[in-house]
Protein backbone atom coordinates (compact mmCIF):
# COMPACT_ATOMS: atom_id res chain seq x y z
CA UNK A 1 0.00 0.00 0.00
CA UNK A 2 1.51 3.32 -1.07
CA UNK A 3 1.06 6.64 0.74
CA UNK A 4 -1.82 7.67 -1.57
CA UNK A 5 -3.79 4.49 -0.81
CA UNK A 6 -3.10 4.77 2.90
CA UNK A 7 -4.12 8.43 2.94
CA UNK A 8 -7.50 7.51 1.44
CA UNK A 9 -8.15 4.90 4.14
CA UNK A 10 -7.17 6.90 7.20
CA UNK A 11 -10.04 7.34 9.70
CA UNK A 12 -10.77 10.92 10.76
CA UNK A 13 -9.43 10.33 14.27
CA UNK A 14 -6.10 9.00 12.95
CA UNK A 15 -2.99 10.91 13.92
CA UNK A 16 -2.12 11.13 10.22
CA UNK A 17 -5.50 12.21 8.84
CA UNK A 18 -4.63 15.93 8.57
CA UNK A 19 -1.47 15.29 6.54
CA UNK A 20 -1.30 15.74 2.79
CA UNK A 21 -0.23 12.81 0.61
CA UNK A 22 3.21 14.36 0.18
CA UNK A 23 3.61 14.87 3.95
CA UNK A 24 2.55 11.29 4.57
CA UNK A 25 5.00 10.03 1.96
CA UNK A 26 7.74 12.09 3.63
CA UNK A 27 6.93 10.60 7.03
CA UNK A 28 6.87 7.01 5.78
CA UNK A 29 9.68 7.03 3.24
CA UNK A 30 12.09 5.13 5.53
CA UNK A 31 9.51 3.16 7.52
CA UNK A 32 9.77 -0.65 7.60
CA UNK A 33 6.80 -2.84 6.67
CA UNK A 34 6.06 -5.85 8.90
CA UNK A 35 3.42 -8.58 9.17
CA UNK A 36 1.82 -10.19 12.21
CA UNK A 37 -0.43 -13.16 12.90
CA UNK A 38 -3.41 -13.29 15.21
CA UNK A 39 -2.19 -13.15 18.81
CA UNK A 40 1.19 -11.59 18.00
CA UNK A 41 2.30 -8.74 20.28
CA UNK A 42 3.23 -5.63 18.31
CA UNK A 43 4.05 -3.51 21.37
CA UNK A 44 4.60 -4.87 24.87
CA UNK A 45 3.71 -3.06 28.09
CA UNK A 46 6.88 -2.18 30.03
CA UNK A 47 9.24 -2.56 27.04
CA UNK A 48 11.48 0.23 25.76
CA UNK A 49 9.73 2.57 23.34
CA UNK A 50 12.20 2.99 20.49
CA UNK A 51 9.71 2.85 17.60
CA UNK A 52 6.07 3.52 16.81
CA UNK A 53 3.60 1.46 14.78
CA UNK A 54 1.23 2.50 11.97
CA UNK A 55 -1.40 -0.12 11.11
CA UNK A 56 -1.99 -0.72 7.40
CA UNK A 57 -4.45 -3.62 7.45
CA UNK A 58 -6.24 -5.62 10.14
CA UNK A 59 -7.45 -4.96 13.67
CA UNK A 60 -5.62 -4.95 17.01
CA UNK A 61 -6.52 -4.30 20.63
CA UNK A 62 -4.75 -1.97 23.02
CA UNK A 63 -4.61 -3.46 26.49
CA UNK A 64 -2.97 -3.08 29.90
CA UNK A 65 -2.34 -5.76 32.51
CA UNK A 66 -2.80 -5.15 36.22
CA UNK A 67 -0.44 -6.45 38.91
CA UNK A 68 -2.66 -9.53 39.40
CA UNK A 69 -2.64 -10.31 35.67
CA UNK A 70 -6.08 -8.97 34.78
CA UNK A 71 -6.36 -7.66 31.23
CA UNK A 72 -8.09 -4.30 30.69
CA UNK A 73 -8.86 -3.41 27.07
CA UNK A 74 -8.39 0.30 26.37
CA UNK A 75 -9.30 0.39 22.70
CA UNK A 76 -9.70 -1.49 19.42
CA UNK A 77 -7.79 -0.02 16.48
CA UNK A 78 -7.61 -0.54 12.72
CA UNK A 79 -5.94 0.76 9.56
CA UNK A 80 -4.47 4.23 9.96
CA UNK A 81 -4.02 4.00 13.73
CA UNK A 82 -0.71 5.25 15.13
CA UNK A 83 0.50 3.45 18.25
CA UNK A 84 3.44 3.66 20.62
CA UNK A 85 4.10 7.39 20.29
CA UNK A 86 3.83 8.08 24.05
CA UNK A 87 6.98 6.13 24.91
CA UNK A 88 8.65 7.57 21.83
CA UNK A 89 7.95 11.12 23.03
CA UNK A 90 8.84 10.86 26.71
CA UNK A 91 11.60 8.25 26.49
CA UNK A 92 9.81 5.96 28.95
CA UNK A 93 8.57 2.40 28.62
CA UNK A 94 5.42 1.22 26.88
CA UNK A 95 2.28 2.07 28.84
CA UNK A 96 0.18 -0.60 27.11
CA UNK A 97 0.42 -3.67 24.90
CA UNK A 98 -0.92 -3.91 21.34
CA UNK A 99 -2.03 -7.38 20.25
CA UNK A 100 -3.08 -8.48 16.75
CA UNK A 101 -6.67 -9.75 16.58
CA UNK A 102 -6.14 -11.10 13.06
CA UNK A 103 -3.44 -11.24 10.41
CA UNK A 104 -2.30 -7.69 9.77
CA UNK A 105 0.30 -5.47 8.14
CA UNK A 106 1.94 -2.49 9.77
CA UNK A 107 4.81 -0.05 9.49
CA UNK A 108 7.43 0.67 12.14
CA UNK A 109 9.09 4.07 12.43
CA UNK A 110 12.29 4.23 14.50
CA UNK A 111 12.88 7.00 17.05
CA UNK A 112 15.68 8.86 15.17
CA UNK A 113 13.57 9.04 11.99
CA UNK A 114 10.46 10.08 13.92
CA UNK A 115 12.30 12.88 15.72
CA UNK A 116 13.81 14.15 12.48
CA UNK A 117 10.41 14.26 10.76
CA UNK A 118 8.86 16.07 13.76
CA UNK A 119 11.59 18.72 13.58
CA UNK A 120 11.15 19.16 9.83
CA UNK A 121 7.36 19.24 9.69
CA UNK A 122 5.48 21.26 12.30
CA UNK A 123 2.10 20.20 10.86
CA UNK A 124 2.80 16.59 11.85
CA UNK A 125 3.94 17.69 15.30
CA UNK A 126 0.79 19.80 15.80
CA UNK A 127 -1.46 16.93 14.72
CA UNK A 128 0.27 14.65 17.21
CA UNK A 129 -0.38 17.12 20.03
CA UNK A 130 -4.07 17.31 19.11
CA UNK A 131 -4.40 13.54 18.96
CA UNK A 132 -2.81 13.13 22.38
CA UNK A 133 -5.21 15.73 23.78
CA UNK A 134 -8.15 13.82 22.27
CA UNK A 135 -6.92 10.59 23.85
CA UNK A 136 -6.75 12.31 27.23
CA UNK A 137 -10.31 13.54 26.69
CA UNK A 138 -11.47 10.00 25.86
CA UNK A 139 -9.72 8.67 28.97
CA UNK A 140 -11.55 11.25 31.10
CA UNK A 141 -14.84 10.27 29.46
CA UNK A 142 -14.14 6.64 30.31
CA UNK A 143 -13.58 7.53 33.96
CA UNK A 144 -16.80 9.55 33.96
CA UNK A 145 -18.64 6.62 32.38
CA UNK A 146 -17.35 4.20 35.01
CA UNK A 147 -18.45 6.38 37.91
CA UNK A 148 -21.65 8.06 36.80
CA UNK A 149 -23.52 5.74 34.46
CA UNK A 150 -25.49 2.52 34.84
CA UNK A 151 -24.92 -0.57 32.69
CA UNK A 152 -27.26 0.39 29.81
CA UNK A 153 -25.98 3.95 29.15
CA UNK A 154 -22.43 2.82 29.81
CA UNK A 155 -22.71 0.06 27.20
CA UNK A 156 -24.35 2.50 24.77
CA UNK A 157 -21.46 4.96 25.20
CA UNK A 158 -18.88 2.29 24.43
CA UNK A 159 -20.81 1.08 21.38
CA UNK A 160 -20.87 4.66 20.08
CA UNK A 161 -17.11 4.92 20.58
CA UNK A 162 -16.62 1.78 18.53
CA UNK A 163 -18.94 2.99 15.79
CA UNK A 164 -17.06 6.29 15.58
CA UNK A 165 -13.78 4.40 15.38
CA UNK A 166 -13.81 1.03 13.64
CA UNK A 167 -17.52 0.49 13.05
CA UNK A 168 -18.86 0.08 9.51
CA UNK A 169 -21.24 2.44 7.78
CA UNK A 170 -24.10 -0.05 8.29
CA UNK A 171 -23.61 0.15 12.07
CA UNK A 172 -21.85 -3.21 12.42
CA UNK A 173 -19.32 -3.79 15.21
CA UNK A 174 -17.19 -6.88 14.70
CA UNK A 175 -16.57 -7.79 18.34
CA UNK A 176 -17.78 -10.74 20.36
CA UNK A 177 -19.68 -10.15 23.59
CA UNK A 178 -16.63 -11.33 25.53
CA UNK A 179 -14.42 -8.77 23.78
CA UNK A 180 -17.03 -6.07 24.31
CA UNK A 181 -17.23 -6.95 28.02
CA UNK A 182 -13.45 -6.53 28.34
CA UNK A 183 -13.62 -3.19 26.54
CA UNK A 184 -16.55 -1.73 28.48
CA UNK A 185 -15.61 -3.19 31.86
CA UNK A 186 -19.04 -4.81 32.22
CA UNK A 187 -19.57 -8.50 32.95
CA UNK A 188 -20.34 -10.70 29.96
CA UNK A 189 -23.61 -11.73 31.63
CA UNK A 190 -24.76 -8.11 31.84
CA UNK A 191 -23.64 -7.48 28.25
CA UNK A 192 -25.60 -10.52 27.08
CA UNK A 193 -28.70 -9.52 29.03
CA UNK A 194 -28.70 -5.91 27.84
CA UNK A 195 -28.05 -6.77 24.19
CA UNK A 196 -30.77 -9.41 24.36
CA UNK A 197 -33.29 -6.83 25.53
CA UNK A 198 -32.25 -4.40 22.82
CA UNK A 199 -32.42 -7.14 20.18
CA UNK A 200 -35.96 -8.09 21.27
CA UNK A 201 -36.96 -4.44 20.87
CA UNK A 202 -35.47 -4.38 17.36
CA UNK A 203 -32.84 -1.81 18.28
CA UNK A 204 -29.82 -4.00 17.54
CA UNK A 205 -29.23 -7.18 15.54
CA UNK A 206 -26.96 -9.93 16.89
CA UNK A 207 -25.43 -12.14 14.20
CA UNK A 208 -22.47 -14.55 14.40
CA UNK A 209 -20.41 -12.64 16.93
CA UNK A 210 -21.23 -9.24 15.46
CA UNK A 211 -23.50 -6.45 16.65
CA UNK A 212 -25.38 -4.19 14.24
CA UNK A 213 -26.90 -1.02 15.64
CA UNK A 214 -30.18 -0.33 13.85
CA UNK A 215 -30.90 3.09 15.35
CA UNK A 216 -27.86 5.23 16.23
CA UNK A 217 -30.04 8.17 17.36
CA UNK A 218 -31.72 5.92 19.90
CA UNK A 219 -28.32 4.67 21.09
CA UNK A 220 -27.21 8.26 21.65
CA UNK A 221 -30.34 8.89 23.74
CA UNK A 222 -29.55 5.85 25.89
CA UNK A 223 -25.93 6.97 26.26
CA UNK A 224 -27.07 10.33 27.62
CA UNK A 225 -29.43 8.78 30.18
CA UNK A 226 -28.31 8.81 33.80
CA UNK A 227 -29.51 5.25 34.42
Amino acid sequence: MDSKQLHGRLPEQSLLHALSESELAHLLRDARECRARKGDVLLEQGADGDFLVILLEGQARVTVYTANGREIVLDYVGAGSVLGEIALLDGGTRTASVIAMEALRYLTLARPLFERVMAENHQIALRLMRELAQRLRRANQTIESDRAYGAAPRLARFLLRLLQGEGREDGTIGLSQTELAMFAGISRENINRQLGLWAQAGLVVLDHGKIRVVDVDWLEDVADASD
